[in-house]
């Protein structure tokens, strides 16, 4: 019998069939404290790198978007407002913790009247083709399992001309600040995560993930193999995050 496929969920080994339910099961426990977390994780930084997302994302008023493990929702309500009443935005996730608490955020927000909120995993989007002008998943590629399938789905559901945005933890670009990093994640992050939400389990495999997921040239490739065109990326806060960015044709 040929060995069973496996995949990584943080430093783990775990059959592909399971990292699914195992990362289910992370956002499950974190979501109702993820926004806290957020900003006492990130001291606030990941505002700023949300902004700089919304500022290449290109929506227009009357714009269709797609925020891709979306979560609580951040990002959706500010493109509610950027596309007005004749445009849409389809706050997705495939989490439905998750996705209580955006939805609640969204009517919280007044965003309801051109929002819709959709439990969706993105490695098989369930829209048509040609359907969104801007997709965004933001702090979420990382924990799919299939990236190469997920970038394909989400190019299928671009219009011509529409773009992705590609928001993730990526790998510091100087030594120095990489071995801070490492430092404050495995150290420190864990610890916050035990303190504030109760669980140190889940911020340790959210540090293990990073150090799993593609470096910035690694992803910029991935995304050209999908068929994703003029792709470039942006290095945050020393590449701590970057912001890879690609164009349909």
């Amino acid at each position: 019998m040929a060995d069973e496929k496996t995949t990584h969920f943080g430093y783990q080994q775990v059959a592909w069939q399971d990292k699914a339910s195992r990362v289910a099961g992370v956002f499950r426990s974190v979501a109702p404290k993820y926004d806290l977390m957020n900003d006492l994780m990130s001291m606030g930084i990941h505002r700023a790198w949300k902004r700089l997302t919304l500022e290449l994302s290109g929506v227009r008023p009357g714009h269709k978007v797609l925020d891709l493990a979306g979560g609580t929702g951040d990002l959706a309500i500010k493109f509610s407002r950027m596309v007005g009443d004749q445009g849409a935005v389809v706050l997705a996730d495939i989490n439905d913790a998750m996705l209580s608490v955006g939805r609640d955020r969204l009517f919280d927000a007044g965003c309801a009247h051109n929002t819709e909120v959709v439990q969706v995993n993105a490695e098989c989007l369930p829209f048509a083709d040609n359907t969104f002008n801007t997709i965004t998943i933001a702090f979420g590629l990382r924990n799919v399992t299939d990236k190469d399938k997920a970038l394909a789905s989400m190019l299928r559901v671009l219009k011509p001309g529409g773009r992705l945005l590609v928001l993730e933890f990526s790998k510091p670009v100087h030594r120095p600040l990489e071995k801070l990093y490492d430092l404050y994640s495995f150290a420190v992050l864990p610890r916050i995560g035990k303190l504030v939400a109760g669980d140190a389990e889940s911020y340790q495999y959210l540090a293990e993930s990073i150090r799993m997921h593609p470096d910035q040239p690694t992803l910029k490739g991935m995304m050209e193999q999908a068929g994703f065109m003029r792709c470039d990326y942006f290095n945050m806060t020393g590449g701590i995050v970057a912001l890879h960015r690609g164009f349909k044709a």
